[in-house]
């Protein structure tokens, strides 16, 4: 799958990573994934759901991925949770 079906989400609202996400599959894409770390995981998810739910009725969460990555700083390393959501069309 190619970068540009990515959504990295962080701290801007949610709405408008749900319009990313429905730009994404109004653009053609068949499938969109919501990446995000730490605690932006739960706005990651709000997305999926909004996007689910009020928006694109036939797009549904075709996997979940959740991993730890290690990030380094000046104080060390650090063990950040990450998660991926593949959304698609049903």
């Amino acid at each position: 799958m190619a970068d540009d079906n990515v959504v990295f989400v962080g701290s801007k609202e949610v709405m408008s990573y749900v319009l990313a996400v429905t730009t994404q599959f109004n653009e053609g894409s068949n499938e969109v994934v919501l990446k995000a770390r730490g605690s932006a995981i739960s706005r990651a998810v709000d997305t999926a759901e909004i996007v689910r739910n009020r928006f694109l009725q036939n797009v549904d969460i075709l996997d979940i991925t959740t991993k730890t990555e290690e990030l380094e700083d000046e104080e060390g390393t650090s063990n950040v949770s990450a998660i991926s959501i593949n959304l698609g069309e049903k």
